[in-house]
């Protein structure tokens, strides 16, 4: 049991670097190629930081662990909601300002519902895997259409002034992108190995690994990068980092597992895991957008709600891989 928690640590710390490498490399590759940065707020920066989650679920459902790709899926939706929004919340209310961060999301609740709809029948299959990545590809495509009549969003502004806060020169971004994208492979099945072997030694179902151990570790590239942009006052990357990755995650990395290998889904997924998932995802979508003329703020008190419902979920899942008892 020691060298696959050795294994799991090693890779997500290989996982963390790499993708941070990654996401600073292809953003600013994407610049010097002249993509708005409001594309970048929310193509590059926004879906590049769920890379780990992609990497990591197509490795697993490849290796026949389909369960290990969507508990990673959806249980990073729920650390980059609760721990991640909630607790850069607590340090600082986050103001919403882009129109662009409230037009994604509607979306990303219509997809979390249709999520529910399509694991009903106990399985999403290639052809559900195949619906959710041509979904995906949609919404890319509608996105970078209306970017183009979107250049003054507060998003872009943000990207803006992320990326001449730490310029990057050409070469290197591509080095770092390149490196960045083979380290992500590589950390990838070394963590999936010890995860896998983690779940067996304790005799849960990787369901339940995915969804706790590597769920929040594939999550800390965005926590870091969150974090980064809090310190430059930029609150609409912030939150719109969190919608991208997790409208990412649900169409994209379930998407993929499911194309490669159909993935079942127990009950417990809809009703403990989904129904948690979907919850958070109201909240912040109230918070963001505001009610009543009150406008889209996640304050402290939000903030805290959202981190003391990860505590309690993480909380019981840590309870059922210690027990054994979990699936």
């Amino acid at each position: 049991m020691i060298l696959p928690a050795v294994a799991v640590l090693a890779g997500l710390i290989l996982l963390v670097w790499s993708a941070e490498r990654f996401v600073d490399g292809a953003a600013a590759t994407s610049s010097h190629l002249g993509l708005s940065p409001l594309l970048i707020g929310m193509l590059v920066i926004g879906f590049g930081t769920s890379a780990p989650e992609l990497v990591v679920s197509a490795l697993a459902a490849g290796q026949g662990n389909p369960g290990l790709a969507l508990g990673n899926a959806y249980g990073s939706n729920i650390a980059n909601i609760g721990l991640i929004l909630g607790l850069v919340a607590i340090i600082s209310p986050l103001a919403v300002h882009s129109s662009v961060v409230r037009r994604e999301l509607p979306v990303l609740g219509a997809v979390t519902l249709l999520s529910a709809a399509l694991m009903w029948g106990g399985v999403i299959g290639r052809l559900e895997g195949v619906l959710l990545l041509v979904l995906l590809a949609t919404f890319i495509a509608v996105s970078i259409y209306r970017a183009r009549n979107d250049g003054g969003d507060a998003l872009g502004t943000d990207t803006a002034e992320s990326l001449a806060s730490h310029p990057i020169p050409l070469a290197r971004g591509i080095v770092w992108t390149v490196v960045g994208l083979l380290l992500l492979v590589v950390s990838s099945r070394i963590l999936v190995w010890g995860a896998v072997e983690i779940a067996l030694g304790f005799g849960v179902s990787d369901l339940i690994i995915g969804l706790t151990v590597v769920a929040v570790g594939t999550s800390l590239p965005e926590l870091a990068s969150s974090i980064s942009a809090l310190r430059r006052n930029e609150h609409d990357l912030v939150v719109g980092n969190v919608v991208g990755s997790n409208l990412f995650n649900t169409l994209g990395v379930v998407g993929l597992a499911a194309v490669i290998t159909p993935v079942e889904v127990g009950t417990e997924v809809l009703l403990r895991d989904w129904s948690l998932m979907t919850a958070m995802t109201v909240m912040m979508a109230v918070f963001a957008l505001g009610w009543k003329g009150r406008p889209g703020r996640i304050n402290r008190l939000e903030g805290a709600a959202l981190l003391a419902m990860f505590a309690a979920y993480t909380s019981w899942m840590i309870y059922l891989v210690v027990s054994g008892g979990g699936t």
